[in-house]
């Protein structure tokens, strides 16, 4: 007697999905035309502009409680309004700026909405942690610059012949020397998230950029004298030692991403 051969059922498998083409995929991608493409971005332009709007107002009415925040690292000088309605324009000038600070991170919302639908899943993991670390680095910018650029800076000046002249500073000159500095060193301290955009794209890796730290050292330098408003060897040592601190840092930052 014969048996009958036993056929094994074999269940059949789900198909490996390859990741990388997993992740280089747009999720919900849909067409859009180019008019549908201005009139979005018309729309997110519209709504920045509300916010920057409503924060410049907001600033401006509490304009002179800002003021007397940004004269607190000039102590030891007087502040002199040399033109008629010259505090008037210092005052907007300070409101527009404040006001544009306020509202950045909505801004940054607003072109992150813009530019979503169109990246990748592997660039949508990206884009998280370099928006935060680039928002944490800017605002870092300012507090340094605040408690630690502006204040040594000003020191170097009122102490500067101060046995000979009186220090009495325009405030509109004062409040462009302080507002630069602070917007510049924010500025500055993107130097981590430079590096590691340009290693995600594949243009240079972390031990390139090792190598050419004596580049570094020099771009520092120039930049410190550049992004400083003023003149002062103090400033200028300590915001290129900043930038050259957070270079350092960037190199760890690309090699703890695999680059």
């Amino acid at each position: 007697m014969t048996s009958s051969p036993k056929t094994d059922a074999i269940a059949p498998q789900a198909p490996d999905i390859d990741r990388d083409d997993y992740l280089d995929e747009v999720p919900g991608d849909v067409e859009m035309s180019i008019f549908d493409h201005l009139e979005e971005l018309r729309q997110r332009i519209f709504y920045s502009l509300i916010a920057v709007v409503v924060g410049v107002i907001g600033c401006f009415a509490i304009v002179n409680r800002i003021v007397e925040l940004l004269e607190v690292p000039a102590q030891g000088a007087k502040f002199l309004q040399l033109s008629p309605g010259e505090y008037f324009f210092v005052s907007l000038k300070v409101a527009g700026y404040s006001g544009l600070l306020i509202a950045s991170p909505f801004i940054l919302y607003q072109v992150i909405l813009f530019v979503l639908p169109g990246l990748t899943r592997r660039e949508r993991r990206v884009i998280g942690p370099v928006v935060l670390g680039s928002s944490v680095l800017f605002f870092a910018g300012l507090f340094f610059a605040y408690f630690a650029l502006i204040p040594a800076a000003l020191n170097f000046f009122i102490s500067y012949g101060a046995d000979v002249v009186e220090q009495l500073w325009s405030i509109d000159r004062y409040f462009e020397f302080v507002l630069l500095l602070l917007f510049s060193t924010g500025l500055a301290f993107q130097v981590p998230i430079v590096q590691l955009l340009l290693a995600l794209l594949g243009i240079v890796d972390s031990g390139a950029m090792l190598k050419g730290w004596r580049y570094v050292l020099l771009g520092a330098a120039v930049l410190g004298a550049v992004l400083t408003p003023s003149t002062d060897p103090v400033t200028q040592s300590l915001l290129g030692g900043a930038v050259l601190s957070l270079y350092f840092g960037g190199i760890g930052l690309v090699k703890l991403s695999g680059r």
